[in-house]
């Protein structure tokens, strides 16, 4: 039994598999008639050309029996000739009908969820109230990076934003794929880099207008902070109202130890608030296990999603038919000329024996 199948219409077969042909304007080819249209309704072609007047020509007639009337020369076409010519016409409107070859069908995954990261740098962040797997004292700044590490690095299929926030709120990276990129960046990030204050307000506008160049329809902020808001322009909760607007879901998270007192203090009912206002959800991180169990959490309440997209590439062969066309077009017009110089030789070679 034959292994392959035959190819349908429209393929060929190559290398025991089918090739497929596919013309982008297969419209074009309602001008292949039109030469025969031509033929048959246009008017003949008339040129006038010179003759040699002779006085006695009605004599010379009668002596040779013929009767003199008007007429035409139609010059004859080779069969050769006219092959030719509606070869090159149909390469021509082929070519213009932009055949192309279909190669194997590839699937793309793309993203399909874009999250931002918007990350607190501000002094409160240097804070040591965390604790580290063996239960020593850790920075705050310092869990939160351990972490985003690992987190950053399971978010294939997602594409990633990161914001830190401190007194002002600045876009480290626009939304990329790189998530080595963007881990990069968060370990180069310091405490107090964008000042010693707290803006959550604008740190959440910023991410509002990251999310204005994605056409993605899912859009998650993680927030992550001390929630003691002391610097923004635009207030936390309005900013949030203005999120919530926009199907953006915030999930914040309270880092340091809520018994904490004075500038260290974590401000968990802000924290609650803008989740709660953003359909989201807020935790709390007391250590860098928390973290990773409240990141999981996340995953957990919004399974990532993966588009997939078929993308076949396509090949245009137009140029080379286009050129087989010129090619024979040439070769037909010298045909013509060496013709035409035979002949006009040969009239030449007869009249020279008459005279």
């Amino acid at each position: 039994m034959d292994q392959n199948p035959p190819c349908a219409w429209g393929t060929w077969g190559a290398g025991g598999g089918c090739v497929m042909l596919s013309f982008a304007a297969p419209f074009v080819f309602l001008l292949l008639p039109a030469p025969l249209l031509v033929w048959w309704f246009a008017p003949p072609h008339r040129e006038q050309a010179q003759a040699l007047r002779v006085p006695f020509f009605h004599s010379i007639a009668a002596a040779a029996g013929q009767t003199p009337s008007q007429g035409a020369i139609v010059r004859r076409r080779g069969r050769w000739q006219m092959a030719v010519a509606i070869l090159c016409w149909c390469l021509a409107v082929t070519g213009l009908a932009r055949p192309e070859i279909l190669g194997d069908p590839l699937m793309i995954d793309k993203a399909a969820r874009d999250l931002v990261l918007a990350v607190d740098i501000s002094g409160s962040m240097d804070a040591r109230d965390l604790q580290d797997e063996d239960g020593k004292p850790v920075q705050r700044l310092a869990a939160v990076k351990a972490v985003i590490n690992d987190f950053t690095a399971e978010r294939e299929g997602d594409r990633i934003a990161l914001i830190v926030f401190g007194s002002n709120a600045y876009l480290q990276t626009p939304f990329t794929e790189d998530l080595q990129g963007v881990a990069a960046l968060m370990a180069q990030t310091e405490v107090g880099m964008a000042g010693p204050h707290t803006a959550i307000g604008d740190a959440i506008g910023l991410a509002l207008r990251t999310f204005e160049a994605s056409d993605i329809e899912q859009k998650l902020l993680v927030l992550l902070s001390d929630g003691a808001d002391t610097n923004s322009l635009m207030s936390p909760l309005n900013a949030t109202e203005i999120a919530a607007s926009a199907g953006v879901k915030i999930y914040t998270i309270g880092v340091g130890n809520p018994q904490a007192s004075g500038h260290n203090r974590v401000d968990l009912d802000a924290l609650e608030a803008i989740a709660t206002r953003a359909d989201g959800n807020f935790f709390v991180a007391e250590d860098t296990e928390g973290l990773r169990e409240i990141y999981a959490e996340i995953d957990r309440l919004n399974p990532r999603e993966v588009e997939t997209v078929t993308v076949q590439p396509k090949e245009s062969i137009g140029s080379y038919l286009f050129a087989a066309a010129a090619s024979l077009g040439i070769a037909l017009l010298a045909g013509l000329m060496v013709s035409t110089g035979m002949r006009t030789g040969q009239r030449t070679g007869q009249r020279a024996d008459h005279g």
